[in-house]
């Protein structure tokens, strides 16, 4: 099979003038988001150019702690911009979040590398990386989701929470039925996309490897993998996420403070 056609800086100014078309249309109708579309593009430039050369110094290195050190950095940004999105008043979030993703994200790959594909160095970097990553993401996604779903729940039913708790339950039996529809809406995306997939969807990471010659049989293989590692790591993260948090939303003597 031939290699992949490479692109060079021409290539992507041509790219780039797709988005100069783009933002040219948003302003043709005046959806005023010019300046978001404009701010998106430079930054997917320069955070994917920075990511290259990072990850071609850590395959040229070739150390495990490169590799920790580039995953530790990569969960600590999705923890913090998964706490935005939660909330910022509520204490220990960023450490709950962090410790969810770090807990799910481990034992995916854990479980993967020894059980499946089983690479002659636990590290390897050419499988570690991508992977983490893809696992990562999706357990930002769910989490932001879930956490955000709950704290608002919350938030909005002070009052039937007061009453379970004036009837007898405990805070957890309080929470249970929000906690549960907070991780089911968490998990539903990710549902959807194993449902359409192959259907309706193509997954990136199956037509990347199509690109760079893979033949498809076997993308398929790494593709059901890696889909069944983000259900995993997605619905463990939700789970920790929403214990956690619904703890921070009562004192020590079982009494609702927010």
């Amino acid at each position: 099979m031939p290699e992949i056609i490479k692109l060079d800086f021409t290539d992507l100014g041509i790219a780039v003038a797709l988005m100069a078309i783009t933002i040219g249309l948003s302003a043709w109708e005046k959806l005023g988001i010019e300046i978001k579309l404009l701010m998106a593009t430079g930054r997917t430039i320069l955070q994917l150019m920075v990511l290259g050369y990072v990850l071609d110094f850590i395959f040229a290195v070739d150390n495990v702690i490169a590799v920790l050190a580039i995953l530790a950095v990569i969960i600590t940004i999705a923890a913090i911009i998964t706490r935005n999105r939660i909330s910022q008043k509520i204490p220990l979030v960023l450490p709950l979040v962090w410790g969810a993703m770090f807990i799910s994200t481990s034992v995916s790959i854990i479980y993967t590398n020894y059980l499946i594909i089983q690479p002659q160095r636990w590290f390897e970097p050419r499988y570690v990386i991508p992977l983490a990553l893809m696992v990562i993401a999706g357990a930002m996604n769910a989490a932001a989701i879930a956490g955000e779903r709950l704290v608002k729940t919350i938030d909005s039913s002070h009052l039937e929470i007061e009453t379970h708790l004036s009837l007898g339950a405990t805070p957890t039996q309080a929470v249970a039925q929000y906690r549960k529809e907070a991780i089911r809406a968490g998990i539903i995306p990710t549902i959807n996309q194993m449902t359409l997939v192959g259907m309706v969807t193509i997954p990136s990471f199956f037509t990347g490897q199509l690109l760079a010659g893979v033949k498809a049989d076997e993308a398929i293989s790494y593709q059901i993998v890696v889909l069944f590692m983000i259900a995993f790591a997605n619905l463990v993260t939700t789970i920790l996420i929403t214990r956690g948090l619904s703890r921070q939303f009562f004192n020590e003597h079982a009494q609702l403070i927010r």
